[in-house]
């Protein structure tokens, strides 16, 4: 019965995340905090975030290689550099005691979301054909150490930055960078999620149903992007996680 309670009110702002990291990214700013507001100690938060987030970037991840959206040689080789670097963020995110982790959130988060909503969207040229293999393999594999590193000790807005990274650093164009994105989020998010499972600290009976309603948030969260556009989830990703930090805070000082 605990567990539905806390299924309950989790639900609606996974789903909530979903919807709007399929259309603007940082989903991860909503659930973390809506996680840790459910009582969970941080750790268990972020591990049990990081089973509902898998899940729903394994399936996106598969719509992209499925119309062959990606560049599969870059996107792999990211891939593994982002397996490195997750893991050793999480391990990193271990070793902090759970004041230190929430207090690390409450000053990261607004900082991620700020970003998020009022960054620019500029297009870079596309020419990463002119790359060398040798170079092309150098970017990327730095690319996926550097943002799966990022991925393991905060995760929201991994998935813009990296298409950030491959747009600029890389000169893919925008659908092409958004789906070797994905499949290095895949493996930052396993990463991750293996190494908070093998320490205990990811709670299945809530991350399961959780990852069920952020996949629906995702797809519904897409097709409202392609027929709306994102402007006006932007100030709403700002909106909601200002609301969930009042309390995280709050909780964070009472508990001081």
């Amino acid at each position: 019965m605990e567990y539905l309670h806390t299924l309950i009110y989790l639900a609606p702002l996974v789903f909530l995340a979903g919807f709007i990291d399929s259309a603007v990214g940082g989903g991860g700013t909503i659930s973390i905090p809506a996680y840790l507001l459910t009582g969970m100690p941080a750790h268990l938060a972020f591990g049990t975030n990081k089973l509902s987030a898998s899940l729903g970037t394994a399936i996106a991840a598969g719509r992209f290689i499925k119309n062959k959206a990606i560049d599969l040689r870059t996107a792999m080789i990211s891939a593994f550099g982002a397996l490195i670097g997750a893991a050793l963020g999480s391990q990193f995110v271990l070793m902090l005691d759970d004041r230190t982790l929430r207090l690390m959130l409450i000053i990261a988060l607004p900082c991620v979301a700020v970003f998020l909503v009022f960054r620019r969207d500029k297009v870079h040229e596309v020419g990463h054909e002119s790359f060398s293999p040798r170079k092309i393999v150098i970017l990327a594999l730095v690319i996926g150490l550097g943002i799966g590193l990022y991925d393991g000790i905060i995760g929201p807005g991994t998935g813009t930055f990296a298409i950030i990274a491959y747009n600029a650093i890389m000169r893919y164009d925008l659908k092409t960078a958004s789906g070797n994105a994905k499949v290095l989020n895949l493996a930052s998010n396993i990463a991750s999620l293996v190494t908070f499972a093998i320490a205990g600290h990811v709670l299945f009976v809530i991350g399961l149903p959780a990852a069920v309603f952020g996949i629906a948030g995702n797809y519904l969260g897409a097709g409202f992007a392609i027929k709306k556009g994102a402007k006006f989830l932007r100030p709403m990703l700002f909106v909601v996680l200002g609301l969930l930090l009042v309390r995280v805070v709050f909780d964070f000082v009472v508990s001081s």
